[in-house]
């Protein structure tokens, strides 16, 4: 089977992987020329204008493969422009979140855009292989912000045993050693978030990239109060008082089939809100998303610099 670097003709097996808010023009031009493929989330852009000049601010500075990531379910007002910006556009690549990207796909096929879909399990993995995504994003329970429930390699292994498509591995990945082993067991690829939220062209907050490198493995804890799926976030103080375990609105929206959309719509909305404030300001209501290969993060430096751990070039 042919590696993610064959696929999308780049040097590495690597995209840096789109991060809500986070992600950025500078971000996914680092990534092209370091020899990877960047990508960015839609919802980065409040506006179909916005969108299309990043889109454009990228091709202007590097002529390599980079992709979007567009949140397909409902609750996503702007899918459907979206899509039909990122096919006006001719975009290298979609990743697809949070609900079915059959559409997505059946308008991708004819223009030879990938699709490829996020993934935690069997389940999904076999409904999107079947509607003709081009690979799936496996996200484990190592990766950073929304994660799965199942370990890198049992997951790879669950998908092959039933399923042909191709597996990019998302999630604990912070030295090449990690990518050869998920890639030793099956996977084509890697897609690699939390290390590069230290890099010197992620925007975050100072405060934020200092409890980076101050905080490690063992303070990245599941909650479910900020979007109402699971997410890990640095345990800060803040976290602390807030708790992990299911709130009054969390509590109901399981208990009532016909309120759960809205109410999920609801969390998402306030807990989204809540990390974007901590994100970019100094603040003490601190939720600050990261996976557990925080740990490999000592310091602030270039994108570039942070790739060649990924890489294993030192020159």
């Amino acid at each position: 089977m042919k590696s993610l670097a064959d696929i999308l003709n780049i040097e590495h097996p690597i995209i840096v992987a789109p991060m809500f808010l986070i992600s950025n023009v500078e971000m996914v031009v680092a990534a092209c020329e370091a020899g990877a493929s960047g990508a960015f989330p839609a919802l980065n852009y409040r506006s179909l204008d916005d969108l299309r000049q990043a889109i454009h601010d990228i091709r202007s500075r590097t002529s390599k493969p980079f992709g979007v990531n567009l949140i397909v379910n409902k609750s996503n007002i702007k899918y459907k422009a979206q899509l039909e910006l990122l096919l006006e556009e001719k975009i290298d690549y979609i990743i697809t979140s949070l609900g079915s990207p059959q559409e997505t796909i059946k308008s991708c096929k004819p223009l030879g855009i990938k699709v490829f879909c996020d993934v935690i399990d069997v389940v999904y993995a076999k409904k999107v292989e079947k509607m003709g995504a081009d690979a799936v994003i496996a996200v484990n329970n190592k990766a950073g912000g929304h994660c799965g429930k199942i370990d890198p390699l049992t997951l790879i292994k669950n998908i092959q045993a039933v399923c042909q498509i191709p597996i990019i591995s998302a999630g604990g990945i912070g030295r090449k050693s990690q990518i050869d082993e998920v890639m030793q067991h099956g996977a084509i690829g890697v897609s690699v978030g939390t290390i590069f939220l230290a890099s010197e062209e992620a925007t975050i907050s100072k405060d934020y990239k200092d409890a980076l490198i101050q905080y490690g493995e063992k303070d990245i804890v599941l909650t479910t109060k900020m979007s109402g799926s699971h997410l890990t976030v640095i345990n800060t103080p803040y976290v602390q008082s807030l708790g992990t375990n299911a709130s009054f609105l969390e509590r109901l929206m399981h208990k009532n089939k016909w309120l759960k959309k809205y109410i999920k719509m609801i969390i998402s909305l306030r807990g989204m809100r809540a990390i974007e404030k901590s994100t970019f300001k100094s603040t003490y209501e601190t939720v600050w998303c990261a996976g557990p290969s925080i740990e490999f993060i000592k310091s602030v430096r270039p994108l570039k610099e942070i790739m060649k751990d990924l890489t294993g070039d030192i020159s």
